[in-house]
């Protein structure tokens, strides 16, 4: 692919990518003219999201050390991002009620990636009392009737598995399954789905210093739009993504009357898992990756956010509850029924039935692979 794209822009027959913002805005607008620049958000968000355009494509050009295919990737996303945010600036104006739509208080899953928030975000989400995010609306979050994003998600994910054979044992897809709202935080160009593939520290560190609030006011008006389309706004809304560690306070903020469930799992195995995913990411879009540095970043970026959530958490008055990655591995049944007792939640039979569909699934998934790929690479590098 590498090739096959050097060869398009040496002869003509395709432009190299750009990574300046206002090619990247120009591309944005041509792509979904009918959005136009006008939008009900504050100025101060708006002007948040351009300052984060810019470092980040700063940072990529500087320090990514992107090959012809994570440049490509690198520009279709920010575009993307782009297009999505005046698409939902657009839609908004037209539609200012979907901002007002009343949300039950959401159940949050906060923990280290690799820390078992996936399967714990599951097997809640199979309860039909709840209500999850669907994968292809976390990443085109603008509402479409008809709903063509499915169809555009399974391309999506189509493409993916082609250019990454191993990354359904990283992470199980479905184009409709519960899946994390990461897509809605990447939209809002927070940093956590960057700097998991590309070398960026420029932008992580400008980010991790930053006031999130404009973040999570976008996710949540995010949140309203995608609750107000599917008709489920009354159902408690199971949110999860690995960021929501870093930036707790800005998140309560948004919703104080979240129940919290918070996973933990063995510091070293955590760190291991998670720096396997980096490296499986960076690897495809740049062709000089330093497997200690992503090492070391993965450990600092633990020890960050576990700080952060001790703090938050400590100043949370709302009902809350811990499960651990190996009480879960040994008996998932009696981990769900504790946290439903803890966060004072009515956990019916036909939930539980539904789990155990969700279960049985997750023990056929090629996830269940990753540990053993990882035994696999550990004995190599010893």
């Amino acid at each position: 692919m590498n090739g096959w794209l050097e060869k398009a822009w040496r002869k003509g027959l395709t432009y190299r990518p750009s990574l300046d913002p206002d090619d990247l805005w120009s591309k944005a607008l041509r792509d979904a003219p009918a959005a136009g620049e006008q939008s009900p958000r504050s100025e101060a968000d708006c002007a948040d999201f351009r300052l984060r355009l810019e470092i980040l494509c700063e940072s990529l050009v500087s320090e990514a050390a992107l090959n012809p295919l994570g440049l490509t990737m690198a520009h279709g996303q920010l575009v993307r991002a782009i297009r999505q945010r005046l698409e939902l600036g657009a839609l908004w104006q037209a539609e200012p009620e979907l901002l007002e739509t009343p949300l039950a208080p959401p159940v949050i899953v906060v923990g280290h990636m690799r820390s078992g928030t996936t399967r714990v975000h599951r097997l809640l989400a199979a309860d039909p009392s709840l209500s999850a995010t669907r994968f292809c609306d976390s990443w085109q979050p603008v509402p479409r009737s008809p709903d063509t994003r499915p169809a555009w998600s399974a391309f999506t994910l189509l493409l993916a598995r082609a250019l990454d054979p191993w990354i359904d044992t990283i992470h199980p897809f479905g184009v409709t399954r519960a899946d994390e709202e990461l897509g809605w935080l990447a939209a809002a160009l927070d940093h956590s789905a960057y700097e998991a593939q590309w070398h960026i520290p420029s932008f992580t560190a400008f980010s991790e210093t930053r006031d999130p609030t404009p973040l999570y006011r976008e996710f949540t008006r995010m949140l309203r739009t995608d609750a107000n389309w599917h008709g489920n706004a009354h159902r408690p809304r199971v949110l999860k993504v690995p960021q929501f560690s870093e930036d707790l306070p800005a998140l309560l903020g948004q919703f104080p009357g979240a129940r919290v469930v918070r996973t933990q799992r063995c510091a070293n195995d955590t760190a291991a898992s998670a720096a396997s995913l980096v490296a499986n990411q960076m690897a495809m879009q740049s062709d000089t990756v330093d497997y200690s540095w992503i090492e070391a970043e993965v450990a600092r970026k633990i020890a960050l956010r576990e700080e952060r959530m001790d703090r938050a958490l400590a100043a949370f008055s709302g009902p809350l509850t811990t499960v651990d990655f190996d009480a879960l591995n040994h008996d998932w049944e009696a981990e769900v029924r504790r946290v439903y007792e803890d966060l004072s939640l009515p956990l019916t039979t036909e939930a539980l039935q539904a789990m155990r569909g969700e279960q049985g699934r997750a023990q056929h998934s090629p996830h269940t692979a990753h540990s053993r790929q990882m035994h696999r690479f550990s004995e190599t590098t010893a």
